[in-house]
This record gives structure tokens, sequence and C-alpha cells, in this order.
């Protein structure tokens, strides 16, 4: 009787059990693995720029090294500090803040030690005297106040913005969006690839129009043959856990994730299989500047072969051969003329 009433217990944990190891592995499909991680130095928690190829919201950042910004204090805020400067009468400065200050004082001490401005008479003078001196100090506690509402009246607001300089525009502003014109077709292969994984390339930006973007950098063709190169690349070796490769790819940050998803599939006996990576779609989301650094945010639809299998005998986990179509926003970055690396991935929504 016992054990018949442990069985569905039993059965359900198994289940339970069953299906966490199953979305463990399914979460570290492909590189990436469906997560929004790394970093995109100081936009890492900003949502990158919507594209003709992921025109929806992209996911935010669920991992990444990078610390969230303070948030800035709201325009003005200085100036009033500096205004007021602690105190209540901070803000008045000037002889009659000082004067105000010793009325306030002196009555306070005449008060505190049975004394005022007319000590020297006791009995009623000391009571005229005390009366005096709360008259005085709300003779000058309302005119202060006057004083400081008139102080507190807004200024007008001034519009702000980044100022463009018509003489000197980007001539690379408004042309990131590089179309892929289908395999072999349009363009044909203008602009490189991975010898047949990833035929073609980015194409020429098409006429349609898309959303502006701010390119900061100057990409230009050789660039989006490195970004499709990297999406097929980093893929590959990471298809074959080959760190020492990825280490020539992707980030220290970026490496260190894909290390962990390494030994995680490793402690379940399974290795994520991930082959004909083919990029169908790319746009440029924005690039930009940060010292002697350069990123680049693009939008990639791409398909491939997905699939997760036993260690030991390649039996089929999750996944399969049907090709599945994916849409992603990769950031890359790179030291000024030098190579450009995977250092973020976040998924489109």
């Amino acid at each position: 009787m016992f054990g018949s009433r442990k069985r569905p217990i039993f059965l359900s944990l198994a289940v339970a059990s069953a299906l966490v190891l199953l979305a463990g592995d399914i979460a570290w499909s492909r590189a990436g693995g469906g997560s929004s991680s790394g970093s995109r130095g100081s936009r890492t928690y900003s949502a990158p720029a919507p594209t003709n190829t992921a025109p929806g919201a992209t996911a935010p950042m669920e991992r990444s090294m990078t610390q969230p910004a303070r948030p800035n204090a709201a325009p003005g805020a200085p100036g009033m500090a500096q205004n007021r400067p602690g105190g209540m009468f901070g803000g008045f400065g000037g002889v009659m803040g000082g004067l105000a200050a010793g009325f306030l004082g002196a009555g306070l001490l005449g008060m505190l030690f049975g004394n005022g401005f007319m000590s020297g008479l006791g009995g009623f003078a000391s009571m005229l005297g005390l009366l005096l001196q709360i008259g005085i100090v709300a003779f000058l506690g309302m005119f202060l106040w006057r004083m400081w509402q008139n102080r507190r009246r807004p200024a007008p607001a001034m519009a702000s913005g980044p100022q463009v300089d018509p003489h000197h525009a980007d001539p690379h502003r408004g042309d990131g969006m590089m179309q892929r014109q289908g395999l072999g077709g349009g363009l044909g292969g203008g602009l490189g690839g991975l010898g047949g994984g990833m035929s073609g390339g980015y194409g020429a930006a098409t006429a349609a129009a898309a959303p502006e973007r701010a390119d900061e950098v100057g990409i230009g063709p050789a660039d989006y043959d490195a970004f499709e190169r990297l999406l097929g690349d980093v893929q590959t070796a990471y298809s074959t856990e080959d760190l020492a490769k990825l280490r020539t790819l992707v980030s220290p940050e970026m490496l260190s994730y894909f290390s962990e998803q390494f030994a995680e599939n490793a402690g379940r006996g399974v290795i994520n299989k991930v082959s004909d990576v083919k990029l169908e779609q790319g746009d440029l989301a924005e690039a930009w500047r940060e010292g002697d650094a350069e990123y680049a945010t693009v939008a990639m639809r791409f398909s491939l072969v997905d699939k997760t299998v036993d260690r030991a005998t390649e039996r089929l986990v999750s996944g399969g051969d049907t090709r599945e179509t994916v849409t992603e926003v990769w950031t890359f970055r790179r030291p000024r003329g030098g190579n450009w690396m995977l250092s973020a991935i976040q998924q489109a929504q």
C-alpha cells in the first residue's frame, strides 16, 4: 500500500528531472544558446536600434560583466545644487543670509539660556523681549520665504540634442542596411563567404527605407565580410568545442560563457552539433567608438542545422537534421585598426 502511494510521486520526479535535463540540453544549442549575454561597452544595457532584419525589440542583456551605469542627474540638477548649498539659508547667501542667521541664532540662544535681546530687564520686559524676538524672526522668515519662492521660478527649458554640422555630415549614416540578395542571385558572391557553408553574403544597400541608424565608424564591405565569416567560424568552433580557436574569435567574456556551457554539456554527457550555417540577411544597427575601441552591432538572420547528441553513442537528444532559421543581434568589437571579435549575442524578439 505504501509503495503504491509513492510510485506516482517517484514517476513525477523522474519526468520532471528528464524535462529539466532536456531543457538544459536545448538551452546550450548553438553559440549563444538562445540567451542574451556579453558586452556592448557603454551601450550594454541600451537597446540596439531596430533594423529591417530585426524590426522588433531586442532582448535585454541577461548576463554581462559590464556593470550598469549609475543614473545621471537630471539636467540642471548640478546648477540647482550649487545655488542651494546645504542649510536653510544656503541659497540666499550674502548679507541677508548672515543677518538672518545671526538673528535666529541670537534668539535661540536667548531662549535656551533664559535670556534674549532684552536680558537686562526682568519680568514684563523679558516677556516683551521674547515677543519682540518672535516677531522679528517671523518677519524675517516671511521675507526670506518670498525671496526663496521667487528664486525657484523655473527658467525656460532649452531643447538639447546632438549638434550636427551640415558641412561634416557622416557619409555612412543611413547606409547600414546591407541586405542579402539570395544564394547565387542578385549581386552574386559580392562580399565573400565561407566556402559553400555561407555562400553569398551581405549584398549592396537596397533602396528600401530602413530605420535611421548611426555609423560612427564607417563600416564597409570588408567589415561585412568579417562579420559573416565570424558567424560561421564561431558556430563551427562552438560545435567542436575548440576553445583555442574561439579564443581568436570572441572576447574573453564570451569565451568564459562558452567554456561554462561546454562544461555543463559535458556533465550531462551531450555535445552540441551545428552545421551548414547560411546567412540569409544582415543589417547594421549601429557602430560607434569608445576610446581606442570600435563597436558594431549587426542584426543577422541565418539558417543552420542544430542538434544535441549523446557524446558516447551519437544518439539524438534534441534538435534534428531539419534546418531552422533564427534571428540574433551580434555585437563585434575591435581595437582601432585591429580584427573584429564577437563581444555579445542578443536574441531578437
